[in-house]
């Protein structure tokens, strides 16, 4: 146990040191090492002769400070010196906690919250599209997990300990489907997803939603979002205005939405993509993009583009697109932690991104960045792992040119894990046939886990990789991470989701071949084999709702829930088709008729599968599932 003797820090400190004692073992008292704090433009620390001192500009460099120092007393040294230089301002993470329909509890939030805070990121955002009570809008978020403003303010006081802020992330244009699908905002709506824009109630209900987003928060600022208006101006508008170019729409809606936003005294930030697609023909990313003169008019000068990007791997974009968005005054980078796309973590993807990013953000003088962690149709992923790609944007902040081995180590101090543990989840979906790394990424562990075993709509792209033993190995590897330590329901629930993948990948492709030889002892054995997934699937099941229910609030899982349901009653469903055919009572299995086409038009693994309802089953289930 460490012992810690606070008596000469500033009082501001006190309450983020005491929240941090219980999560990093130490204790406060009148014994053990002395701590004070001194001003500083640089991080420094400095241990010896049993007193310990961190200097600091900010509260965040000062927790970053007690991080370093905490990991130097955990090594037993009695001697030691640190200095650090921020890179940022501004560098933190986005969660998404509206569109996988997983909203983290606020105990969740506090845990996230310390791990941060030992690291020195000083942001957080929850993305809600509807996951936030409005007073005067009952309907919005209805029947979805939602916080309270108390719950929000909650988590605000504990952020502002550790000098962490916490801005609202919204969105006032379109990416609201769940809310815009009730019969009462149909007055508002320019298509399922979209506001109209000119409508007077229109900003009658964006004032609600802001009003609202910012109360529970110290911070003036807030994300206003206004991204991926796929459809702006090609529904209701245009019926009752014509067609009218989308930069004009925009700005229309801009103008409106940033009056509001000025009389309630916030300092605005929002996506940047609209703009530039209307340059480019809709593609954001277009490298030889010219922007016409007069374009910077079209953003006002107090609202600040983030300019998001988890894609290019080549340093040089990052630099030219940085300064095109300059143009329109200085943005704010966002950069992506790859968990998105199902049960894995895309590691490769999340580096080879990152690095090239934040190095040209660095270079050329970019003082906010932040990364999105997207929940992109169903959260399978649990949020804990996103720690290890929180810890590189983290280490690219404190040091001009980022120390690999340091960011190792740092990282098992600070979430007090194994390195090699979290970064085997990249194995979850970098199997055989997926070149090392994952660039491409693809994800094939989530849409093997749901493809229907029968119609096996992926089994085209899979055949003949050896899938069955790169999940059983991985199983052993994730068992062993889930045998001590604070993350062992975590890795539990993932050996079981390997578990289950090395039994389900290639058992289609075994029944099909079966079949068509006219093997029917081959066919039989099957049955024991779909008998044996079945249980295996649902200790999945119990395994991935308690580590939901321990993450997260309820409303939510009942999706996860329907999959797993599905995933079970077509596994009964399949025996007994298969059973009703080997007595005689089905003249054949019409399913495995079917030829195996590639499911994408394209050879090699899917990548970017991530609609449920597309994955298991060519028919008609609901729109978009």
């Amino acid at each position: 146990m460490i012992h810690l003797n606070p008596c000469s820090l500033p009082e501001e400190l006190l309450p983020g040191l005491q929240a941090l004692a219980p999560v990093y073992g130490f204790q406060l008292g009148s014994e053990g090492v002395l701590l004070s704090a001194v001003p500083g433009d640089k991080i420094r620390v400095d241990l010896s002769e049993g007193k310990a001192t961190v200097a600091f500009r900010r509260r965040i460099h000062f927790f970053r400070g007690l991080g370093l120092l905490l990991e130097a007393l955990s090594r037993g040294e009695t001697a030691f010196s640190a200095c650090e230089t921020p890179q940022f301002d501004t560098n933190g993470a986005m969660f998404d906690v509206s569109q996988g329909n997983a909203v983290p509890r606020v105990e969740t939030v506090k845990k996230l919250l310390c791990r941060m805070a030992v690291v020195g990121l000083n942001l957080l955002m929850l993305y809600c599209e509807d996951s936030y009570t409005v007073p005067e809008e009952p309907y919005f978020g209805y029947m979805r997990a939602r916080y309270t403003e108390a719950e929000l303010r909650e988590c605000d006081d504990f952020a502002d300990a550790l000098g962490i802020e916490m801005v609202p992330c919204i969105q006032t244009l379109s990416h609201l489907t769940d809310a815009l699908k009730w019969q009462a905002f149909n007055d508002i709506k320019e298509d399922p997803d979209t506001l109209f824009v000119g409508g007077e109630k229109t900003y009658e209900f964006i004032e609600h939603l802001i009003r609202a987003a910012s109360a529970p928060f110290r911070s003036r600022r807030i994300h206003i979002g206004m991204d991926e208006a796929w459809r702006l101006g090609r529904g209701r508008y245009l019926t009752e205005h014509g067609l009218v170019p989308s930069e004009k729409i925009m700005q229309e809606h801009l103008k409106r939405v940033m009056e509001i936003v000025r009389r309630l005294e916030l300092v605005p930030m929002m996506w940047s993509d609209m703009f530039f697609r209307a340059f480019a023909d809709g593609d954001y990313y277009k490298a030889d993009i010219e922007i016409p003169e007069g374009a910077e008019k079209l953003v006002p000068p107090d609202v600040s583009l983030v300019y998001w990007d988890y894609y290019h791997l080549d340093e040089e974009f990052y630099h030219n697109f940085i300064q095109k968005h300059r143009l329109f005054g200085e943005p704010i980078f966002a950069g992506g932690i790859w968990t998105w796309f199902g049960y894995g973590a895309n590691w490769g993807m999340t580096f080879a991104a990152t690095h090239p990013a934040l190095r040209a953000c660095k270079t050329l003088g970019v003082k906010e960045v932040f990364a999105t962690i997207w929940g992109d149709n169903g959260t399978e992923s649990d949020i804990l792992a996103n720690l290890l790609g929180l810890m590189l944007f983290a280490e690219h902040g404190y040091a001009k040119e980022f120390d690999e081995e340091k960011f190792r180590r740092r990282f098992e101090f600070c979430c007090d894990a194994c390195y090699d543990d979290f970064y085997a989840l990249r194995l979850l979906d970098e199997t055989p046939g997926c070149a090392k790394g994952n660039l491409e990424q693809v994800n094939p562990a989530k849409y093997l886990m749901w493809q229907d075993l029968l119609a096996g709509l992926f089994d085209y792209h899979i055949a003949g990789l050896p899938l069955e033993k790169h999940y059983g190995n991985l199983a052993k590897v994730l068992n062993r991470a889930a045998k001590a330590g604070p993350y062992q329901d975590m890795f539990a629930f993932y050996a079981q989701t390997a578990k289950v993948l090395s039994m389900k990948s290639e058992l289609g492709l075994r029944i099909t071949d079966a079949y068509r030889r006219g093997d029917r002892t081959a066919l039989e054995r099957q049955l024991a084999a779909i008998e044996a997934l079945q249980g295996e699937a649902e200790e999945l099941r119990r395994r991935h709702k308690a580590v939901w229910f321990a993450r997260y609030k309820a409303l939510g899982w009942e999706v996860m829930d329907m999959r797993y349901g599905s995933l079970l009653i077509r596994l009964r469903s399949a025996a007994e088709e298969i059973g009703d055919y080997l007595a005689g009572r089905l003249p054949r299995l019409e399913e495995l008729e079917e030829e195996r086409r590639s499911f994408n038009g394209k050879e090699g693994l899917v990548r970017h599968a991530n609609w449920y309802g597309r994955m298991v089953s060519a028919s008609r289930i609901a729109p978009e599932a």
